[in-house]
C-alpha cells in the first residue's frame, strides 16, 4: 500500500481525534490537576490520571472531537456525550442520545458514525452542539446478529470507505460447538457471511452486507480496527479461540488452555485469510498449529506460509478491544506514532487467575510497523492482584482514544468510568 501523508489524511477528515473545525484551532488550556490516586490506575513515571466521568452505564468504544467533547458507546443503550465545560478535566455536562447499544464509534468530518449489533448509523453534529439534533441516518442495515461475537467494530480506511467486521458466531466451527470431541465442519459457505471484514460506501444509506466488498476472511472475531494515520494502513487484533481443554482434554491441560492460543495483531490486507477456524497461534511454540476440531493435537503445525504470521502475539484470552494510534505530542517521544490497545480481560483461564485488564503500548518504527513487542502502560483496572472472575473486577478497560491535546482517554465496560491520562513529567 502506498504511504499516505498525515496532512492528506487531515484533508479526508480522518484524524484520530475526529472532525476539524476552525474554532478548534485555538490554543488548548492547561492540563487538569490529576486525582490523588490517579483514578486507581498504575501508570509509568510522569503520567497521571483524572476520572472524567463515573458510574455511567457499561461503556464500549469511544472517540474524542477536536474541541474535547467525548463520545462513548454504551453496551446496551445509547451514546454518551461528555463535555468538560470548565477545563478541570471532569465532565460537567453528560448527555445520552440514540439507542440500540453496540460497540463501534468513530468521527468523520461532521458525522458521528456508530454501530449496533445489527446496523451502522451516522449522526450529523452541529458545530458547538454536544448532542446531534436530528435523527440518525442508517448506512448499513440488517447485519448478522448471532448469540456469539455479535459486536460490530467499524473504522475508516485511508480510502475514506467504511470497514465493518462480522464476527463468527462459533468457537472453532466444530460440531457440537465448544463440546468435547467437537468435529470441524466445512466452513466454506459459513465464511461467506461470517468471520471477516466488509467494506462499504461511507455515504450511501441502507446498504446490506451483500452491497459491501468482502475484504478479508478467516478471523473468529475482532473488536479492534484502527487506521495508522502515518501510513494509511489498517491494523486489527483478533480474538483467539476458547476451551482447548474442553474440546480435546486428551491433548490439552487446564494450564495449556490458560496460556493458549494467542490474541494476534495483524495488518488488515485485502484478500487475506487469517486461518480461522482451521488454525490458532501458539504463543509458547511461536507457531501456527491446527485446531483439534481439524486434526490438531497441540503439536501439529499448519502448512507454512498458508496464513499470515501475527505481528504481535499477545497472551491468551486477554480480549483486545479498542486500538488508538498516538497522534499527539504531550507524551514523551517514545510514544509518538505508536499505538495503545485496551484489553478487557479474560474469563476463561480457570483454575489459573484471570489476566489482562490493562492498556498496552505498542511502539512503531520509522517504517510505521510494530517495532517488536509491547509494554503494559496502564494497569490495576481490576483493582486486585488476583482475579477469579471478571465479575470481581473493579473496572474493565474497553475504549481508548487520543484527545486534541494528546491526552489518552480510556472507558470502562464494567462500571461506566472514563479516565483521562496525562503526562506532566512530575
Amino acid at each position: 500500500m502506498p504511504k499516505i501523508s498525515f496532512p492528506a489524511l487531515l484533508l479526508l477528515g480522518l484524524t484520530v481525534a475526529g472532525p476539524c473545525r476552525a474554532d478548534d484551532l485555538a490554543p488548548k488550556g492547561a492540563l487538569p490537576t490529576p486525582d490523588a490516586d490517579n483514578g486507581g490506575l498504575t501508570l509509568p513515571p510522569g503520567f497521571h490520571a483524572v476520572v472524567v466521568a463515573d458510574k455511567l452505564k457499561p461503556l464500549r468504544a469511544m472517540t474524542v472531537a477536536p474541541n474535547g467533547d467525548i463520545y462513548v458507546k454504551t453496551r446496551a443503550a445509547g451514546i454518551y456525550g461528555l463535555r468538560d465545560a470548565d477545563g478541570d478535566g471532569r465532565a460537567e455536562i453528560v448527555k445520552e442520545f440514540g439507542s440500540g447499544g453496540g460497540t463501534g464509534i468513530v468521527l468523520r468530518g461532521e458525522w458521528l458514525y456508530h454501530s449496533t449489533d445489527n446496523h451502522v448509523f451516522r449522526h450529523w453534529l452541529t458545530p458547538g452542539e454536544l448532542v446531534p439534533a436530528g435523527q440518525p441516518e442508517r448506512i448499513v442495515r440488517d447485519l448478522p446478529n448471532e448469540r456469539q461475537h455479535a459486536a460490530k467494530v467499524i473504522a475508516f480506511g485511508a480510502d475514506g470507505r467504511l470497514y465493518v467486521e462480522v464476527g463468527a458466531p462459533s468457537n472453532a466451527y466444530g460440531k457440537p460447538d465448544r463440546a468435547r470431541g467437537a468435529v470441524g465442519q466445512d466452513p466454506t459457505v459459513f465464511l461467506k457471511t461470517y468471520g471477516g471484514f466488509w467494506r462499504f460506501d461511507a455515504d450511501k444509506p441502507d446498504q446490506t452486507q451483500a452491497d459491501g466488498h468482502h475484504f478479508s476472511t478467516g478471523h473468529r472475531h475482532a473488536t479492534t480496527l484502527a487506521l495508522n494515520p502515518f501510513s494509511g494502513q489498517l491494523f486489527t487484533a483478533i480474538h483467539g479461540r476458547d476451551q482447548l481443554n474442553t474440546v480435546a482434554p486428551q491433548f490439552y491441560t487446564d494450564d495449556d488452555n490458560a496460556e493458549q492460543p494467542a490474541e494476534v495483531f495483524h495488518a488488515l490486507t485485502e484478500g487475506a485469510n487469517y486461518g480461522w477456524p482451521f488454525t490458532y497461534y501458539d504463543p509458547i511454540r511461536k507457531q501456527r498449529l491446527l485446531n483439534p476440531e481439524y486434526g490438531g493435537d497441540g503439536k501439529k503445525a499448519a502448512e507454512p506460509g498458508q496464513y499470515p504470521e501475527p505481528l504481535i502475539a499477545f497472551p491468551a484470552h486477554w480480549s483486545p478491544m479498542q486500538l488508538a494510534f498516538y497522534t499527539g505530542t504531550q507524551f514523551p517521544a517514545k510514544y509518538h506514532r505508536g499505538a495503545f490497545l485496551a484489553f478487557q480481560g479474560s474469563w476463561n483461564r480457570a483454575p489459573r487467575p484471570q489476566a489482562g485488564y490493562n492498556v498496552v503500548f505498542i511502539p512503531f518504527n520509522e517504517n510505521n510497523q510494530p517495532a517488536g513487542g509491547y509494554e503494559i502502560f496502564a494497569d490495576n483496572f481490576a483493582g486486585r492482584a488476583e482475579l477469579a472472575s471478571p465479575k470481581d473486577a473493579a473496572h474493565r478497560p474497553h475504549g481508548v482514544a487520543v484527545g486534541p491535546d494528546g491526552s489518552l482517554y480510556v472507558s470502562d465496560s464494567a462500571h461506566g468510568r472514563v479516565w483521562r491520562i496525562i503526562y506532566t513529567g512530575k
